[in-house]
């Protein structure tokens, strides 16, 4: 499937596959998906995980099937037919069994409402945002935690802090805009086991935007943003959007901007370094974000 989508150029657009599980509406990032394919036999994994129906192997490739209405807690029919769409984030192949896919639908991240904390907790959040089409709510689930909450050890690799040594103490200022509250968390703990204490965390692009433009009215910048870390996918304004205002700023062109997300893969690395971002890699890699982070402090002294 063709990925090269609006993300590219930093229009704070994305498109959205939208698929159904029973009478549900459902949505996932097109730049996740490598292809659909028509439901196929699985092979049975003893021992799995209860959401994991079963492996298959199309093209000489081991893919696990993941049943998505058990993982969200739906009756499940255990149908032979429907579609398979596999993914690719993370650095993973997975295949997500739904019942139909509807089509594809281009909108602005301003327009996906994220949901309020009575169903959007930190521990418990299913879905990262909701889009209102016509007559119906399309929900975007949140792929990462789905998968995450199946297999921990393709979450962020904590234990790789261990392998960092001691650590300094830095007040060296640094903006996080994370949308998922668990990674937000996850990430700003990390930094600060890595002796990085002066954050800013923000839920979005927009806000961490919104810090940023107050940062200069105030003439306090250089106080409270020297780095940026981002994620790509958010509701509001999305990562590569607002690596573009701050790269075409001459006011905060030479911040270095990090891109930590799921979606990084080589086409999107291209697109980052297109927009200007310093640095890119994929979300598990919590200990090369903190080496990354060093090596832009020590290399445009940052702790000064």
């Amino acid at each position: 499937m063709d990925t090269n989508i609006l993300l590219e150029s930093g229009t704070n657009e994305l498109e959205v596959l939208e698929f159904t599980l029973g009478n549900n509406h459902y949505g996932i990032n097109v730049a996740k998906i490598r292809e659909i394919l028509t439901y196929q036999p699985v092979t049975p994994v003893p021992n799995s995980h209860p959401s994991i129906e079963g492996i298959f192997m199309p093209r000489d490739t081991m893919i696990s099937v993941v049943n998505l209405k058990r993982c969200l807690g739906m009756p499940d029919d255990a149908k032979t037919e429907g579609l398979f769409i596999i993914t690719n984030f993370n650095k993973l192949n997975i295949a997500f069994h739904v019942d139909a896919v509807l089509g594809i639908h281009r909108v602005s991240w301003e327009a996906i409402i994220k949901p309020d904390a009575t169903i959007n907790t930190e521990q418990n959040s299913a879905s990262t945002g909701v889009i209102k089409m016509d007559d119906k709510l399309i929900i975007i689930l949140d792929f990462e935690k789905i998968v995450t909450d199946i297999s921990p050890e393709t979450g962020l690799k904590m234990s790789e802090l261990n392998e960092l040594g001691e650590r300094t103490r830095s007040s060296v200022p640094i903006l996080i805009a994370e949308d998922s509250p668990l990674l937000n968390k996850l990430i700003v703990d990390s930094l600060k086991a890595a002796g990085y204490v002066n954050l800013i965390h923000t839920e979005n692009g927009q806000k961490a935007y919104d810090v940023i433009t107050q940062c200069k009215e105030d003439g306090t910048l250089d106080q409270h943003v020297r780095c940026i870390i981002t994620d790509i996918e958010m509701p509001e304004m999305d990562g590569h959007r607002l690596t573009k205002l701050v790269k075409s700023d001459d006011a905060t062109k030479d911040i270095p901007i990090i891109i930590f997300s799921s979606l990084v893969n080589d086409d999107m690395k291209r697109k980052g370094e297109a927009l200007g971002a310093d640095a890119q890699l994929s979300k598990p890699e919590i200990g090369n974000l903190v080496r990354i982070v060093d090596e832009l402090v020590a290399e445009k002294h940052l702790d000064r």
